[in-house]
């Protein structure tokens, strides 16, 4: 069962009841550009994961096969309960050393990036994370884990993940001492000195107090929620590839061959010597710490925000009934995605380009659609077509209204 795909009207559903108690509260958790972005990258993973996800079970199928100690039952409940325990102990070593080594940072620091901390932030996940992450998993293959054990308890990891990304709940007494909380994992997310690094646990904190890697949130230390290269960019390809591609420029700067090869591997932030002193990075004073932002009129947030509403519906769908579609239709789907999601990024940063890529992707729309119902991945008779049709005019009518309204407000 695909425990992802039914949980995504409750999240949008919690989202929602988050954004009343803002306005209950006189709080602002959300920015519409910040929460598109986050939700933007979460949609990218999804779809992208439909490829992927094969990775982490293909090798974990195969250690249990072939690698075994002993074959424990799916049907007995113990067993359940043993692999959701031993699931998260093995999501706290994968989660810290995505922490702590660089090429593992790279695909993690997908999920840090947003400067503000609420629901949409739970949803901001990485595309790139299947490379290394099924190795963390392999430990429980071994001990005898069925693969749909695994799996089920690693969707309900997952899933509680979700609730404890918001401000809106305090601290939880004793119940923190066992189990993640809101407060302890806003602590995670910061980028203060005396936060940065801590409370690594998906469900149990026992992990981090077990390991020394424990902070409790601080009455006197406000959190500030980021990372300290900040990505500037509400573009879901970007915060997926930065740090790779500065960890490329780093290593072809560099004259070493052997700091070419060990960056990718070292501590988090370590950097070759001659690189350094030739291209210095400087670090945000959180004292003076400004969120990105890039104005917008109103009108062009809505028009983002409406068209990124039809990638949900189609994320949803292709998650729906990716297990019965080609490699070909994936791969397809996944770069239709990526590219869309792309456009509303530039629209959201108000790139002098954007409309031109925005055009291009209404018209690739076009090609796209006609292309998935000759695979058989979206069934489009003359209802669908005139559906397209009628779309494509109104996105177009907007586009052509969202300079003149930006012109009447400057006047």
């Amino acid at each position: 069962m695909n425990y992802v795909l039914y949980a995504v009207p409750f999240f949008f559903l919690l989202i929602g009841l988050e954004l009343l108690a803002d306005r209950w509260r006189g709080r602002r958790s959300y920015r519409t550009a910040d929460a598109l972005s986050s939700l933007s990258a979460g949609v990218l993973s999804t779809t992208c994961g439909l490829l992927t996800k094969g990775v982490g079970l293909l090798t974990y199928s195969l250690a249990w096969q072939h690698l075994a100690w002993v074959e424990f039952r799916a049907d007995d409940l113990w067993v359940w309960l043993f692999a959701f325990v031993f699931y998260d102990f093995c999501y706290y070593w994968n989660h810290r050393l995505g922490h702590e080594r660089n090429v593992l940072w790279a695909a993690h620091s997908v999920h840090h990036q947003s400067e503000e901390y609420n629901l949409s932030t739970a949803l901001r996940q990485t595309s790139t994370g299947f490379i290394f992450g099924w190795i963390f998993y392999l430990p429980m293959a071994l001990a005898g884990v069925p693969p749909v054990v695994f799996l089920g308890v690693g969707a309900m990891n997952l899933l509680y993940q979700f609730w404890v990304h918001t401000r809106h709940i305090p601290k939880l007494g004793a119940f923190e001492w066992v189990f993640i909380s809101p407060s302890n994992h806003r602590v995670h997310h910061a980028q203060n000195p005396v936060y940065m690094d801590r409370n690594y646990g998906g469900v149990f904190i026992l992990w981090d107090r077990l390991f020394g890697t424990f902070q409790e949130e601080l009455d006197e230390e406000p959190v500030i929620f980021g990372v300290t290269t900040p990505l500037a960019s509400w573009n879901p390809l970007w915060a997926n590839l930065q740090f790779y591609v500065q960890l490329w420029r780093d290593a072809w700067r560099t004259e070493s061959w052997r700091d070419k090869l060990r960056i990718w591997f070292m501590r988090t932030g370590w950097r070759p010597a001659d690189v350094v002193a030739r291209y210095p990075q400087e670090k945000p004073d959180l004292a003076r710490f400004v969120k990105f932002e890039v104005p917008l009129p109103r009108a062009q947030k809505w028009y983002a925000g409406l068209q990124f509403a039809a990638y949900v519906v189609a994320g949803t769908w292709l998650l729906g009934i990716g297990a019965g579609v080609s490699e070909v239709a994936l791969c397809l789907a996944c770069a239709w995605m990526a590219f869309g999601l792309y456009a509303i990024g530039a629209l959201l940063e108000n790139r002098p380009w954007a409309l031109g890529v925005e055009l291009a992707r209404l018209a690739m729309h076009w090609p796209a659609f006609w292309l998935a119902s000759a695979l058989d991945l979206l069934p489009m008779g003359a209802l669908g077509w005139m559906g397209l049709a009628l779309y494509t005019l109104a996105s177009l009518a907007a586009l052509w209204g969202l300079p003149r309204r930006e012109a009447a407000l400057a006047t």
